[in-house]
C-alpha cells in the first residue's frame, strides 16, 4: 500500500532539491569570501626576503671570504679565507691550554685602544 501520492512525493523532492541547492549556493559564497579576503601569509613573504637579502649579501661579501687581505695593517691582521681559518682552528685547538691563551693574546692585540696623542706644550712653558 502507498501511502504517498505522486504530489506528496513531488514536494519532497522538490524540498530536496531546494535545500541541496542552498548549501551549494551558501558553499560557493563561503569559498568566494574565503578567496577574496584570504591574507597573503607573512612566513612566505619573510622568508623569500631573507632568501633575497642572503644571496645579495652573499653576493657582495663572497670576495672578500675567499682570499688574504689585510684586516687591519697597523695591528698585523690578516682576513684569511673560510676553509683555511676552520683547519686553523682545528689545528690550533689540539691543545686547548695553548688556543686559549694564545686567543686572549690575539683579542687584546685587536681591540688595544691606540696609544694617547701626547699633549701639545703652552707656549708660555
Amino acid at each position: 500500500m502507498n501511502l504517498e501520492s505522486p504530489r506528496q512525493k513531488a514536494q519532497i523532492t522538490a524540498t530536496v532539491v531546494a535545500v541541496l541547492g542552498t548549501l551549494l549556493v551558501v558553499g560557493g559564497l563561503v569559498a568566494l569570501m574565503r578567496h577574496y579576503t584570504a591574507t597573503p601569509s607573512l612566513a612566505e613573504d619573510r622568508s623569500a626576503e631573507r632568501i633575497k637579502i642572503l644571496a645579495e649579501f652573499k653576493a657582495a661579501n663572497s670576495p672578500l671570504l675567499e682570499k688574504y687581505d689585510w684586516q687591519d695593517q697597523p695591528k698585523g691582521i690578516i682576513r684569511v679565507p673560510v676553509a683555511r681559518a676552520k683547519e686553523l682552528v682545528l689545528e690550533e685547538w689540539q691543545n686547548p691550554g695553548s688556543a686559549h691563551s694564545n686567543l686572549i693574546s690575539r683579542a687584546a692585540k685587536a681591540f688595544a685602544l691606540p696609544p694617547k696623542q701626547p699633549e701639545k706644550k703652552s707656549e708660555f712653558e
